[in-house]
């Protein structure tokens, strides 16, 4: 979707998708949430502005502007916030970068796509719907799935095991460094480097 010229504001919004509240906090669905956290503390920034139902801020990261954002709207509404700022911003679809969980990767794997259906990921299906396309890049982290008879809620809602946290957190600095490679050479060379 192309929201009229593109305004010179922002040039990329990164999304972390996750849910929002202690509750949830190190979950296995809030790889994109622990993701921009420490993307932003690299940056030397908070995500501490509120608007578009998101935690966000703008900051300098792989030579652009970039407006990082966390959508608070819970999950399964994340298109809602990432609507509003796209729109605000009038970033088309392809500079729309989303950071997410993925139980259909081992754990800590990367899976870098430049577009794609939602694969049963329910912000991934409501991000699709709000921006009337699928063509958006998106990082995927692996988080494993349960074993057999595992309850998928229970898995994405349930906090890892300390040798899969491990794993976890060295997959968000590999997903910090694969969102720089897309921006600045493309989804092509990120797939390439990282898949």
């Amino acid at each position: 979707m192309q929201f009229g010229s593109k305004s010179a504001a922002v040039d990329w919004l990164v999304v972390g998708l996750g849910n929002p509240g202690q509750k949830y906090e190190h979950t296995r669905h809030n790889m994109g949430f622990l993701t921009v956290d420490l993307l932003a503390e690299k940056a030397g920034v908070k995500l501490n502005k509120v608007k578009f139902k998101s935690a966000y801020n703008v900051m300098r990261f792989a030579g652009c502007k970039c407006l990082v954002m966390k959508p608070q709207t819970y999950m399964n509404l994340s298109g809602e916030a990432v609507r509003e700022a796209a729109q605000f911003y009038k970033i088309p679809a392809d500079h729309v970068l989303v950071i997410y969980d993925d139980v259909s990767l081992p754990v800590g794997k990367l899976r870098v796509r430049p577009t794609g259906s939602a694969g049963g990921h329910n912000g991934i299906k409501n991000i699709i719907a709000h921006l009337g396309t699928q063509d958006f890049p998106r990082i995927k982290i692996g988080t494993g799935a349960p074993g057999e008879g595992g309850d998928m809620i229970d898995w994405v809602i349930g906090v890892p095991s300390q040798a899969e946290r491990k794993v976890l957190v060295e997959s968000f600095e590999r997903a910090i460094q694969a969102a720089e490679c897309v921006i600045e050479k493309g989804c092509q060379k990120a797939m390439n480097d990282f898949n």
